[in-house]
């Protein structure tokens, strides 16, 4: 039974964020992937299975070897996710900026 993976569930695991940024710019196979952590092949492909489970990555065939390549359609959904706290917080730190900068008039009135 193939149930298909959370994203969320899927990039709360540091390795596979660390997986998505390192194929951010670049397709690699799961070999060169593993070469950058310190754990088993094994527990890389795993990692590899459950991001292209959720689309995060695809795969592609090139002669023997196996791609993999970021599906940058996909983080749409986080980013969806993500926007409205986006803005919240630039609006706080919006805020704060403004007071900050009146404290600092406050402060040095000949500035």
């Amino acid at each position: 039974m193939n149930l298909r993976r959370d994203v969320f569930q899927a990039i709360a695991d540091p390795t596979r964020r660390a997986i998505l940024l390192l194929l951010a710019t670049q397709s690699l196979t799961a070999g060169a992937i593993a070469s950058h952590f310190q754990t088993a092949r094994p527990t890389v492909s795993k990692h590899l299975q459950i991001l292209t489970q959720c689309n995060l990555l695809y795969q592609e065939q090139n002669g023997r070897e196996i791609h993999y390549r970021l599906n940058p359609h996909q983080m749409k959904e986080v980013d969806e996710f993500i926007a409205p706290f986006r803005k919240l917080w630039d609006d706080r730190f919006n805020k704060l900026e403004a007071i900050m900068q009146e404290h600092m008039k406050k402060q040095n009135p000949n500035q």
